[in-house]
């Protein structure tokens, strides 16, 4: 596995195939990317928190679907960082016909010639719905950019229009939150470990994963242009440290719910994400840590 600029030597000899988990990735996967924490979440704590956050997010879907809200929460970040199982733990009890997954598959020859919008848009929510996009048209700006999908020319247009793109979204009444789960370089190359050894997790692990190991730094250039040239008043980006799958998990939910009026919203459960791992975009942007 070839390493990058300030990936330690002994990475060179690593490989996700080998049986065990280097010492020094361990040691280093949950301090990476500048996370705060020494230890993980206390499980009994996170399961506690988590019910009764997503009742919040029940009470929030029961009064957007009579008051005809529609809610969109794009999802975005490194490989492994942790998207899927946040999203399935927002949906993990809401009623599946007025909440679901947007998940696009790399587009189609016919796709490909349309607006590039065109077909996300197919997938906004009609009204008393919620859509939670695992990826979305930030594709243009990270992995379709890194992996040389799209030309540098497509990139630049996108980046100049998505701002006007999700203007028109919100003012058509559209509430757009989004969200970048950001993990280190350690933490990654644990995850991908994790899914290289475990049967019931190999499928999550594509060509484009184990590149993106080798283009770590490039990744990061992305990011950073991209979360400086989309962070606007009217869509901005909330960075979160996801070393921790638990403390993300709940995190993202005080995310979109402290954004979400609804009857009966119970402050005290609710409360505010965690300052030391929840950041505005431009915070983060000058303590990324990585």
């Amino acid at each position: 596995m070839p390493r990058s600029s300030n990936m330690p030597p002994k990475a060179e000899a690593f490989s996700l195939d080998d049986e065990k988990l280097p010492d020094w990735i361990e040691a280093a996967a949950l301090r990476s990317g500048g996370f705060p924490y020494t230890r993980r979440m206390k499980r009994k704590d996170y399961e506690r928190e988590l019910r009764l956050l997503q009742i919040e997010l029940l009470k929030y879907q029961a009064f957007a679907r009579d008051a005809g809200e529609r809610l969109v929460v794009l999802f975005e970040g490194r490989d492994a960082a942790g998207k899927g199982g946040t999203i399935t733990r927002f949906t993990q009890h809401l009623n599946p016909r007025h909440a679901y997954v947007v998940a696009l598959a790399k587009p189609t020859d016919r796709e490909r010639g349309e607006w590039y919008f065109q077909r996300y848009v197919r997938h906004l929510p009609p009204r008393g719905d919620i859509a939670l996009f695992d990826r979305s048209w930030y594709n243009r700006a990270g992995v379709e950019r890194v992996m040389g999908f799209c030309t540098p020319d497509q990139t630049e247009h996108f980046l100049r229009t998505v701002g006007d793109f999700e203007k028109m979204l919100v003012e058509d009444g559209i509430k757009l939150i989004k969200i970048w789960l950001n993990i280190g370089r350690e933490m990654q190359l644990k995850r991908f470990h994790a899914r290289r050894h475990d049967p019931l997790k190999q499928w999550k692990l594509s060509d484009i994963d184990l590149a993106a190991i080798e283009k770590f730094d490039s990744y990061t250039i992305a990011r950073d242009e991209m979360l400086t040239r989309t962070h606007t008043a009217h869509a901005p980006w909330t960075v979160i440290r996801a070393n921790d799958k638990m403390r993300t998990r709940l995190n993202a939910l005080r995310v979109v719910l402290v954004e979400c009026d609804y009857p009966n919203k119970d402050g005290s459960v609710v409360g505010v994400p965690d300052p030391k791992i929840v950041l505005p975009a431009p915070a983060f942007l000058l303590d990324r840590g990585d």
